[in-house]
């Protein structure tokens, strides 16, 4: 690992670095930079090609010298969300608030017409509400459905 700082215009230089391969990163606080790989052989000839961690066998040359240019901007916050009057009405409990007295303030007006009303007269009128008892139901639930008849069994006698 060589750790180099930059001049004031912003290069640097690397010198007598022996052949191998080696993969150079900007470390920076506010920017992110793409990687790059340069690899020197025995020869001293060297080349460069973007580091790519998903598809190492794609390459893609880097020209000489090289120019880093910064990604994107680093981001340690994140942006508050801001109010706005459509979150709150459009929240559940809102919601649950106005449209119950939007259908209060509504059906009075739809009844005052005679055509509607007759209609709901005739509604009920068709309909008999025949409820029937808590007692009838559970009984029906719990005993299959069919009433059954239990036999009082009579003590038989002992013969002495």
């Amino acid at each position: 690992i060589f750790l180099f700082y930059s001049r004031e215009d912003g290069t640097f230089t690397v010198n007598n670095v022996p052949s191998g391969s080696y993969v150079v990163e900007i470390s920076n606080p506010n920017y992110a930079y793409e990687p790059v790989r340069v690899e020197i052989n025995s020869k001293g000839k060297y080349r460069a090609r973007k580091v790519n961690y998903i598809q190492p066998s794609q390459v893609t040359h880097v020209t000489y010298p090289l120019k880093f240019k910064p990604l994107t901007r680093f981001r340690y916050f994140q942006v508050r969300e801001q109010w706005r009057v459509t979150d709150f009405l459009f929240s559940p409990m809102v919601l649950m608030m106005v449209l119950p007295l939007l259908l209060i303030m509504v059906l009075p007006k739809m009844m005052s017409d005679p055509e509607t009303r007759k209609e709901m007269e005739q509604l009920n009128t068709n309909f008999n509400y025949q409820v029937p008892e808590i007692s009838e139901v559970l009984t029906s639930l719990f005993a299959g459905g069919d009433k059954q008849k239990t036999k009082a069994i009579k003590p038989s006698k002992k013969r002495q």
